[in-house]
């Protein structure tokens, strides 16, 4: 059965002023796969032009947030690069940006491109059971989603650089020392309090939190365009000489210790 023929891979729901988004690929632990971020990308840029709509959530169908990007299909081809390349998508970032805040609601794994999933948020509520990894250098394949620019912002240039090289998995509680997420809540409080904080801001006078949005994200270009353009240049660069079997290798071994940290208290 394909995905086409399944059930969806991406749930919507309205409430209020509020769209719902839901990666539901749970036992892949909605991991992407190219009609699963060409799903993502049209329900966002719909959302964006729906009057209906003031705040967006995103969030994953349990257990995971996001495992990043389906390694069975990236390992098998090696062009996920440019198949899920879009022409309105600008360089570092995995939808084109938008005009309303996206809330992300994290209640699992976020790992790798999932991680920049979630940094390509406004900003993250977490799960207790949230987990955050940057897997690159394990599996052999670079950031193209401007992971090298979001997550040293978001948690200093130190921690960042332990993520990345390290590979480990960061719980709920460092992720909020740290300043990735801005909350953590009981698992079964997490799209309630996600909710919370978006009807706060659909109550607000909309023309003003969207310019407000609008200057964060340009006060950010001078610092975040330029780290994308180089992210982007050593993405391309490691490409010429990429070998899916690398990636097909590692795979087994990457999931593998994944859940033996899971099972155990993740490193901060």
């Amino acid at each position: 059965m394909t995905e086409a023929t399944a059930e969806p891979i991406l749930l919507t729901e309205q409430r209020g002023g509020v769209r719902i988004l839901t990666l539901h690929r749970p036992a892949a632990r909605n991991a992407l796969t190219s009609s699963l971020i060409e799903a993502l990308r049209r329900e966002l840029a719909a959302a964006d032009s729906d009057d209906r709509v003031d705040v967006i959530i995103l969030t994953g169908t349990d257990p995971a947030f996001c495992a990043g990007l389906d390694l069975r299909e990236l390992g098998a081809t090696g062009d996920n690069a440019a198949r899920i390349a879009d022409v309105e998508v600008p360089v570092g970032h995995p939808w084109r940006p938008l005009s309303k805040p996206i809330i992300g609601a994290v209640n699992g794994a976020a790992v790798t491109g999932g991680l920049e999933l979630a940094l390509a948020c406004d900003f993250l509520i977490a799960s207790e059971r949230a987990r955050f990894a940057d897997t690159h250098a394990r599996v052999g394949v670079l950031p193209g989603w401007g992971l090298t620019a979001r997550l040293p912002a978001a948690v200093g240039r130190g921690f960042a650089r332990r993520m990345s090289l390290s590979g480990d998995f960061v719980d709920a509680t460092a992720a909020l020392r740290a300043g990735l997420v801005t909350e953590v809540v009981s698992h079964d409080q997490l799209l309630p309090t996600a909710m919370e904080v978006a009807v706060s801001v659909v109550g607000n006078d909309q023309a003003g939190v969207r310019t407000l949005l609008e200057s964060y994200q340009r006060a950010e270009e001078h610092l975040v365009d330029p780290a994308l353009t180089v992210e982007d240049a050593t993405s391309r660069a490691w490409m010429t000489e990429f070998d899916p079997s690398r990636v097909a290798d590692r795979r087994a071994a990457v999931i593998d210790r994944g859940r033996a940290q899971n099972r155990g208290t993740p490193r901060g």
